[in-house]
């Protein structure tokens, strides 16, 4: 259901004013070109998770180009919002010099990001026109300050501009969609909310979709014959997802093997919960604060995903001193069941990433990537053993009390990184915009890592496991600087 498409889709490198950009072009087999879109992807996606709008424009007989954007994809960093810009505008005049594509018969679209990059590449590269779904807000208006934009200087909306924002979406963000608009003041651009759409499936919907083509059909003087493009894809992309988890149990259960009971358990229980949330709350607290001073993993070079991993090594190493007796006491395990559990790690992250770069989004790492791997991994280990030392045990029968309360220590700490974006204005907005993915991601890690912690006793076998699988995850969501 994933893989089998009715649209020619090909991908080539486009070098442009330094930037290597990674570009795939759709097209409708036996269908005429009579036109030509380049669309952008928003930040912390890919030309991949675009394909849904890409075949709908695609089968209006349009050339579509998807470019990812640096850092982004397959195309190599560094990212920056500028730097994204100048490389969307570099391939758009570099596609006009070949002949490619021609000014009275293209349309920019983006999303996100990509909608603010397309908005101000239209402002000065004359085109046809502009589509920009729910794109990234350029005033200080709204609830929006300042350090939360990546872009703060906003062009007049072009000529046959189309505007689109989800019902579901923040206040904030609609709110400053429908001003692009009000500020042009006539018939030459229009404002469609979509009603039950959310910043991202928004993407995939069949309204937005469907209001896409009728303003390119207006636009370009095309006839409005083109059918929706099909779901099927999405659904078997998700349906093949489920699939590994349900997996994922067994397999990790049958590698790891049961051992007849938990080394240390007998000494400790871990800390009780109420002392938990006061030593998460004011850890996570203080360490928002040092952050403003120093970020120690800047080396790293992912753009935020650097304070977040900062923030739990810092956290994690001062869970870990705090509580250094009783984390020599269940330190002890088997080199086999840490060889087992990075091994489980390692496996579960390629065959994730593998199918969804397959089908849905581009996930599979890179060279840039993997170079940043083992460092990454460290670094998130301490988090992820000081957490693990705290819970306790896995005890038969406490399952979901025990995730419940390690997801709660989590969302504590999210919301102490949370009000360093609100009230210290530190710029982090990644922390908040990815949060949905974040929140998916650790109810899955935690459920596995707490198999693992079942099956081998060994809470170094669990932290192990669980850094691999955060650090694969960063690198996927975090573009590279």
């Amino acid at each position: 259901m994933a893989l089998p498409t009715p649209y020619r889709e090909r991908t080539y490198i486009f070098n442009a004013e330094g930037c290597r950009l990674e570009t795939t072009i759709y097209e409708k087999p036996g269908t005429a070109t009579s036109g030509s879109v380049v669309l952008f992807h928003g930040i912390s996606a890919n030309k991949k998770i675009m394909s849904y709008l890409a075949r709908g424009f695609a089968g209006q007989g349009l050339r579509v180009y998807v470019p990812d954007l640096p850092g982004h994809g397959r195309t190599p960093g560094p990212f920056s919002p500028a730097r994204a810009e100048q490389c969307g505008e570099a391939l758009v005049r570099e596609l006009l010099t070949r002949g490619l594509i021609s000014p009275e018969r293209t349309v920019l679209a983006g999303h996100s990001m990509g909608g603010a990059i397309a908005e101000r590449i239209a402002a000065r590269v004359p085109v046809a026109g502009l589509i920009a779904i729910s794109p990234a807000p350029m005033r200080a208006a709204h609830g929006v300050t300042t350090e939360k934009l990546l872009f703060r200087d906003p062009p007049a909306l072009p000529a046959h501009s189309l505007v689109m924002a989800g019902s579901l979406e923040l206040e904030s963000m609609r709110a400053n969609a429908a001003d692009l608009v009000a500020s042009r003041n006539d018939a030459d651009a229009s404002y469609l909310q979509i009603q039950g759409a959310s910043h991202v499936s928004i993407l995939f919907n069949a309204e937005a979709m469907l209001a896409s083509q009728k303003w390119s059909a207006q636009i370009l003087n095309l006839p409005l014959t083109a059918a929706l493009p099909s779901h099927r894809s999405l659904i078997g992309a998700l349906g093949g997802f489920v699939g590994i988890l349900l997996l994922a149990g067994p397999f990790l259960r049958e590698l790891a093997g049961k051992k007849p009971s938990e080394e240390g358990a007998k000494n400790d229980a871990g800390v009780s919960a109420p002392r938990l949330f006061l030593e998460i709350a004011t850890g996570s607290i203080l360490v928002v604060l040092l952050l403003q001073i120093w970020i120690p993993l800047k080396v790293v070079r992912l753009f935020q995903g650097d304070y977040l991993a900062s923030f739990l090594l810092v956290l994690g190493c001062a869970l870990v001193v705090t509580h250094w007796s009783f984390s020599r006491r269940v330190l002890t395990t088997t080199p086999y069941d840490l060889m087992a559990a990075a091994f489980a790690g390692v496996v579960l992250l390629l065959l994730a990433t593998a199918w969804f770069d397959l089908t849905f989004y581009e996930a599979w790492l890179t060279a840039a990537k993997w170079a940043r791997f083992p460092f990454l991994a460290l670094a998130l280990l301490p988090y992820h053993f000081a957490e693990e030392t705290l819970l306790g045990p896995a005890i038969s029968g406490k399952t979901w009390r025990r995730l419940g309360l390690a997801l709660t220590l989590r969302l504590i700490s999210w919301g102490a990184m949370m009000g360093g974006v609100l009230m210290l204005h530190n710029g982090e907005i990644l922390i908040g915009l990815l949060s949905l993915y974040m929140a998916m991601f650790n109810l899955v890690q935690r459920r596995a890592m707490d198999i693992v912690r079942e099956q081998t006793g060994s809470a170094g076998a669990a932290a192990v496991f669980g850094a691999i699988l955060l650090a694969g995850f960063c690198l996927v969501i975090f573009p590279l600087t």
